[in-house]
């Protein structure tokens, strides 16, 4: 079975809705910021804070690349999209779910900006970080869920039934 793999802005719901999604459909769960946090043994902010924004995309894509499993969930950071090398990864496995969310919804939901992992780069606002993530996340997307105002339990449902759709036709990536 094909890994579902989340991706998507920063406070799209990603791992809220991955694990509710791997509950429902019986699969494993894994969160790459997670991932990250433990084999860095640092709070993803630490490692922004500290080593700086390559340094965190260059642990999320070897963390990604770590990645060997099939059957899972798996909730992605937000930056995931600017690594070819991460992405191919996860989508030779996997079928690809884009949470979008639009920009206001993305800046009503973060509130914690400053200690949450996001990778800013220098003098790059939260505005500028959407404008250029958003052709990279509808590139790689195999389906794309709305996700703005609405709760976690629909935006699930709508994934299952895209997946389910697509697999039961044959439609996934291969």
């Amino acid at each position: 079975m094909k890994n579902i793999v989340l991706i998507g802005m920063p406070g799209a719901g990603k791992s809220t809705a991955g694990v509710i999604l791997a509950k429902t459909l019986g699969m494993g769960f894994v969160d790459t910021d997670l991932l990250i946090q433990k084999r860095a043994g640092k709070r993803l902010q630490e490692i922004i804070d500290g080593e700086g924004p390559a340094a965190f995309l260059a642990a999320e894509e070897a963390a990604i690349l770590s990645l060997r499993c099939t059957g899972t969930v798996i909730a992605t950071g937000g930056s995931v999209v600017l690594s070819p090398r991460a992405m191919a990864h996860l989508e030779k496995d996997g079928v690809i779910v884009y949470l979008e969310i639009s920009c206001c919804e993305m800046e009503r939901r973060l509130a914690n900006i400053r200690t949450r992992g996001i990778v800013l780069l220098p003098g790059q606002t939260l505005r500028d970080m959407f404008d250029q993530r958003v052709p990279l996340y509808g590139r790689f997307a195999d389906h794309v869920i709305h996700g703005s105002g609405k709760d976690t339990e629909t935006v699930v449902r709508e994934i299952v039934e895209d997946v389910q759709k697509a697999w039961a036709g044959g439609a996934a990536r291969n």
